[in-house]
């Protein structure tokens, strides 16, 4: 009896160790399919790593290329302002300039016009001298340049008065410029060769012609054809 209650034990103590067992080992398995998807998911996780790291990389490079070529377009847009500013600044000297030069010229054509103005002046001051010549004027003109009183005036003794005229015009613009240090392309007034004159004033012409007295570098000029200094 004693052994049968034994032997029962020992059975109940073997089926009770399997069962034991058995769930150790499917306890056993169980962790192991965890800890193998753990690894799978661990290396699953590395492998998205290495692609997010390799895609960020050539997400960098792709940053870092697309920088430098901006950067680039930086410098060359800097460079091409530069280069419009200085030609901005070089067409406003350019325009200064410019503007400089045409009031020089405004104000030398002004110069010009009122200087051909007293010119036209003095000229038609002339002719109306030489027309008005009373006949003691015309006496007068006769004895300084040694024609006969009374004696009408020939072309010749009108040629030779004017030629006279003019080597004093001449001569009076010479003096004038060597005294007031003009250049050649100075145009004088008759009110400027009036102290360099017999009379204080520029002769008329003896035949009634009008003078040009012309800029100090050229002879002056009588209104009638041939009554010229000679060449």
């Amino acid at each position: 009896m004693k052994l049968r209650v034994l032997l029962w034990l020992c059975f109940l103590g073997l089926v009770l160790g399997v069962v034991v067992l058995f769930s150790l080992t499917r306890q056993q398995q169980a962790e192991l399919a965890e800890r193998r998807r753990d690894a799978q998911e661990l290396q699953d996780l590395r492998a998205q790593m290495e692609d997010n790291k390799a895609a960020a990389s050539q997400s960098e490079n792709a940053e870092l290329v697309q920088l430098r070529k901006d950067n680039e377009e930086l410098l060359k847009l800097r460079n091409e302002v530069r280069q419009l500013r200085d030609e901005r600044q070089k067409l406003g000297k350019e325009v200064q300039s410019a503007q400089a030069q045409a009031q020089s010229a405004a104000a030398q054509a002004q110069n010009a016009q009122a200087q051909a103005q007293a010119l036209r002046a003095s000229a038609a001051q002339a002719a109306q001298q030489a027309q008005q010549l009373t006949a003691d004027q015309q006496a007068a003109f006769a004895k300084r340049y040694g024609f006969q009183p009374g004696v009408p005036m020939t072309d010749q003794d009108k040629l030779n008065g004017c030629i006279n005229n003019l080597r004093q015009i001449d001569g009076a613009k010479q003096q004038w410029a060597l005294e007031n240090r003009k250049t050649a392309e100075a145009v004088p007034s008759a009110q400027d060769l009036a102290p360099y004159l017999k009379a204080n004033s520029v002769p008329p012409c003896p035949g009634g012609g009008s003078y040009t007295l012309n800029s100090v570098g050229q002879p002056p000029a009588c209104t009638i054809p041939g009554h010229a200094l000679p060449k």
